[in-house]
């Protein structure tokens, strides 16, 4: 289990079983808002489909194939946040993250991203992690530069969202370039 203190009312937490309902919740009242940049939300239709991502998710961890994570704020969970396509051979990972539409603009992406990555870089010891986004998710593309991702290439026609091909920026930092940052 994996628990990351970003605040004193933020923290990063390994999902759980019992977590489905607010799970499932807290992406069914963001469908309209989540639902343009990620292709998973149409087919999170019941708290099943929750739970059955979350025990997904679980056995990720114990292979060290994948990490997920529950934002919470005070107690409620707000959003979600992890790496997928950890590669072990090159030790990096592309890192996902949502958030509740009512919480966007406030920092908390911002600010949880910064403790995933000090997490990712001095726990997990990987050397570069990447975050891709969609050319039309703005926000992502401040969230990445706030980070100081380097641009490292656009895949095009990459990724389908409601049918529409899209272009995919892809940006990295490497763990050199995190230290000189964030010291």
């Amino acid at each position: 289990m994996v628990s990351i203190q970003v605040s004193e009312d933020l923290i990063l937490r390994t999902y759980t079983g019992g977590d489905a309902s607010d799970l499932f919740r807290a992406v069914d009242e963001n469908r309209v808002h989540l639902r343009p940049w990620l292709k998973w939300v149409d087919g999170t239709t019941k708290e099943e489909h929750s739970l059955a991502f979350i025990e997904q998710s679980l056995k990720e961890l114990e292979q060290q194939q994948g990490l997920a994570l529950g934002i919470f704020q005070n107690g409620q969970l707000i959003g979600g946040i992890g790496i997928m396509n950890w590669n072990r051979d090159l030790n990096k990972a592309e890192i996902g993250y949502w958030i509740a539409a009512d919480k966007q603009g406030k920092g908390i992406v911002t600010a949880c991203l910064q403790s995933f990555i000090d997490f990712l870089f001095t726990r997990l010891q990987l050397h570069k992690v990447e975050i891709h986004f969609v050319t039309s998710n703005t926000r992502s593309a401040a969230v990445a530069e706030r980070m100081h991702a380097k641009i490292e290439g656009v895949l095009r026609d990459s990724y389908i969202v409601n049918g529409v091909y899209k272009d995919v920026i892809i940006t990295g930092i490497l763990r050199t370039e995190w230290k000189m940052h964030h010291k």
